[in-house]
């Protein structure tokens, strides 16, 4: 399998996006300095396009193909985030019981921290049962502003 990579300079760090022949396989941000060598790929590059316009206000979904891998159970939680309306939360608890699983919260919380393709896979979108931020692979911070970011946007495109 051919994987190539890119970076997208977001307002809140650099994202490195990988890609297959399939879809998008990872969408991470990273601290560090990143200069993958990117090579000619159409699904690379509409993603990127549409981080760009998610990132400017004028995008609340992405039809990008993606490429996840994962078990039956880490699948219904990515899927079921796609669900979750841009510019609205849901708790862990809540997403459980959307797939089927009330008792699941906790893992619905792994699943939800080991989601490969953040912002696309809306996991930030996760908070609380008490409404609190809890857990963002990408950092608080940017949890935070995400929600501000769609909330702003919102109603607006």
């Amino acid at each position: 399998m051919v994987m190539v990579a890119g970076v997208y300079k977001s307002p809140i760090g650099s994202i490195v996006v990988t890609a297959s022949e399939s879809g998008v396989t990872e969408l991470n941000f990273s601290d560090e300095p990143v200069n993958p060598e990117s090579k000619n790929n159409l699904i690379l590059e509409k993603c990127l396009k549409q981080l760009d316009e998610y990132f400017s206000g004028l995008r609340t979904t992405f039809d990008v193909e993606l490429d996840l891998r994962g078990t039956e159970f880490r699948m219904a939680v990515w899927r079921a985030l796609l669900l979750l309306p841009y510019g609205k939360t849901s708790s862990y608890g809540r997403l459980a019981a959307s797939i089927g699983r009330p008792k699941a919260g906790r893992a619905v919380g792994g699943a939800n921290h080991n989601n490969p393709v953040s912002i696309i896979v809306p996991c930030h979108r996760v908070i609380g049962g008490d409404g609190s931020l809890v857990g963002y692979g990408g950092g608080l911070d940017r949890k935070k502003w995400l929600l501000a970011h769609e909330a702003a946007h919102a109603g607006k495109i």
